[in-house]
């Protein structure tokens, strides 16, 4: 696919996708989302990338906020929303857990880690996108807010269920109800952000995070860990996450990496991965 409000790049196991209409700010699009979800197919394809990494065109001086305003207006003459895509989008994340099958909750179905680099504004659809990743690195004075209430619109993408999951309920309800912006210092004192880091050292954290995952964490150990985080916010049952815990012990500590993190501990030395 052509890259036209995206940029791609992989190093080392850690892919980098960059959200990029810097001459908009960065903001969101039908043709966005296509080659969002590009992206993280091809990641999730590749068993050798083991991190992906979101963040904004630096050009576009925000992280993504929200829905062009320019397409907004375009949906109100046609006389609602348009989700601007086609149906032969890909689905990555699809087909794991049917809970997982909507716009976002796919990155439920990924086994490849993702990391919001927020090195700016993210607002609706933006914010969205970095809830659903696993990690959140935050610029201090990145300005974060749902911004629906504003619309007359509900809360996007799940975030009425995600939201309470990620601070608590009594967070998620004043930043639902209020639409109210916070900064990235803020948001990382509640618990949305792990992290705020100063806005120029944003990404740079966010490659030192993911390479320490990739450096020293197997790559099975990886994909199972999100795989359980997955599941376990979508039931209720304490032993069946024991369950599936013993099971995946029974099989992983036959694998090679297994012997090679057992050594590595026993020798203190960095690990040699073999796994995919």
């Amino acid at each position: 696919m052509e890259l036209k409000t995206t940029r791609w790049d992989l190093v080392n196991g850690v892919g980098t996708i960059t959200l990029s209409r810097p001459h908009r700010h960065n903001s969101w699009t039908g043709r966005m989302h296509t080659e969002l979800r590009h992206l993280l197919q091809t990641a999730e394809d590749d068993p050798s990338i083991r991190v992906v990494v979101i963040t904004g065109d630096p050009d576009g001086k925000t992280f993504c906020p929200g829905a062009d305003s320019k397409a907004l207006e375009t949906h109100v003459d046609r006389g609602g929303y348009d989700a601007g895509t086609s149906d032969d989008i890909a689905n990555p994340g699809y087909g794991i857990d049917p809970t997982f099958d909507a716009d976002f909750a796919y990155f439920l179905g990924f086994e490849t880690i993702t990391i919001a680099a927020v090195n700016g504004a993210a607002a609706g659809v933006g914010l969205v996108i970095a809830c659903w990743c696993d990690i959140r690195i935050v610029a201090e004075d990145a300005k974060l807010t749902t911004a629906h209430g504003k619309l007359n619109f509900p809360a996007e993408y799940g975030l009425s269920w995600l939201l309470p999951r990620l601070i608590g309920l009594s967070r998620a309800t004043d930043l639902l109800l209020t639409s109210r912006s916070i900064l990235g210092g803020e948001a990382a004192d509640m618990g949305l952000a792990n992290r705020s880091v100063a806005r120029a050292d944003v990404l740079a954290t966010a490659h030192n995070y993911a390479r320490t995952l990739v450096d020293t964490i197997s790559p099975h150990s990886l994909r199972a860990t999100k795989r359980q985080l997955a599941f376990d916010m979508t039931h209720n049952d304490p032993s069946r996450s024991i369950r599936d815990a013993q099971a995946r012990i029974d099989q992983m500590s036959r694998e090679p990496d297994y012997r090679e993190g057992t050594a590595a501990l026993i020798e203190k030395r960095a690990p040699g991965w073999t796994g995919p």
